[in-house]
């Protein structure tokens, strides 16, 4: 991974734990073939998976979404 893109990425997701989940969500599914939502530049050099989820979430792509709160359980 590449400095760059983890600050950038960083500017835009302030929470590290939930830009984490989000990268790592996004690694699975460019590895299962989901297509890149940023243009990759191969000649420049190389672009990691993660690379790749980080320039997508500092372009704005990625959003995290909100956490679904569910209705707690009356207690007994």
């Amino acid at each position: 991974m590449k400095s760059q893109y983890i600050n950038a990425a960083a500017n835009v997701v302030s929470n590290k734990q939930q830009l984490i989940n989000m990268v790592s969500k996004r690694v699975r599914e460019l590895s299962a073939g989901s297509r890149p939502m940023v243009e990759v530049d191969y000649e420049i050099g190389q672009m990691g998976l993660a690379d790749i989820a980080l320039a997508e979430i500092a372009a704005g792509k990625l959003t995290a979404q909100p956490a679904v709160v569910l209705d707690p359980v009356p207690a007994a």
